[in-house]
């Protein structure tokens, strides 16, 4: 993928001051509202086929170890959605030590390509300071693909963030990529009602507090109710969806709801997740 902000590229050599400031540097570049050009609809049409043993892989490789129309969406060209996760290999002593960024590229309910890489960690994890910590791999991962996303969904943050640029944020405006943050728990924000066993389907404003470098009450993305317990005595906790870059919260919802299909995570990125396993116990083994 072409790096369209080089000068935003994540950098672990920065001091946390520094990171910080560019952290509010993208987030006033990030475009928080729709802005592409596929059918949005068409997103969960390209997802709805993927189930594990019947995707066709047309390409697997490792990248080096160091705004919506109207009409049918059957009707619309697929796009090329990419599921991003990440995983981490150990050292002797049982430390981790590199970074491993998994994607998967889907599209009209295939999987297209598969891509990792591995590059060494450079910081501990700081909450906030995520992108920091796992941007280079994710930047190697994507190189990898042969063929350009016009979606991204990221394990991760997006606009839910201290200074709304989390992992999403940061490589959507990196990449100038339509991007959208799933995270599974809140780092930041309030809901503005009961979030905790809600009916599947549901989702919940997350708006800024004092903890976020915006006007209180500004939404910054939903805690999404993928799926549920059909029982009173257990419940599946709520994904929390923000967008990343040049996609609205509402849709970033819609199109999270729409791409879990059987599971509760968003299918690209199970199928991610599912793929950094692999390669991890590839490289491990």
């Amino acid at each position: 993928m072409h790096v369209s902000r080089p000068d935003l590229v994540p950098d672990a050599g920065l001091s946390r001051e520094e990171m910080e400031a560019l952290q509010r540097e993208i987030a006033a570049a990030a475009v928080f509202e729709d802005d592409f050009a596929f059918d949005p609809r068409a997103v969960a049409a390209s997802s709805s086929g993927l189930e594990e043993g019947t995707q066709t892989t047309l390409a697997d490789s490792a990248a080096g170890s160091s705004s919506a129309s109207s009409g049918d969406p059957t009707d619309a060209e697929p796009p090329v959605v990419v599921g991003v996760d990440q995983s981490f290999l150990t050292n002797d002593d049982g430390d981790q030590d590199r970074a491993l960024s998994a994607v998967v590229a889907t599209r009209g309910g295939e999987v297209i390509e598969r891509a990792y890489a591995v590059t060494d960690l450079e910081i501990p994890y700081i909450p906030g300071l995520l992108s920091f910590r796992e941007g280079k791999p994710i930047l190697a991962a994507l190189e990898g693909l042969s063929v350009d996303p016009d979606l991204l969904l990221f394990d991760g943050s997006g606009r839910i963030h201290f200074r709304q640029a989390g992992i999403a944020t940061h490589m959507g405006v990196v990449l100038d990529a339509p991007s959208i943050g799933v995270a599974k728990s809140l780092l930041c924000g309030t809901p503005t009602e009961e979030a905790d066993n809600l009916p599947e389907g549901t989702r919940v404003p997350i708006e800024s507090n004092s903890r976020v470098d915006a006007p209180d009450g500004t939404l910054l993305g939903y805690a999404v109710q993928t799926r549920q317990y059909d029982s009173p005595n257990r419940y599946i906790n709520p994904l929390y969806v923000s967008p990343g870059h040049r996609v609205g919260p509402e849709t970033a919802a819609d199109i999270v709801l729409e791409c879990a299909t059987s599971y509760k995570l968003p299918e690209p990125v199970r199928l991610a997740d599912n793929y950094a396993g692999e390669a991890k116990r590839e490289l491990q083994d």
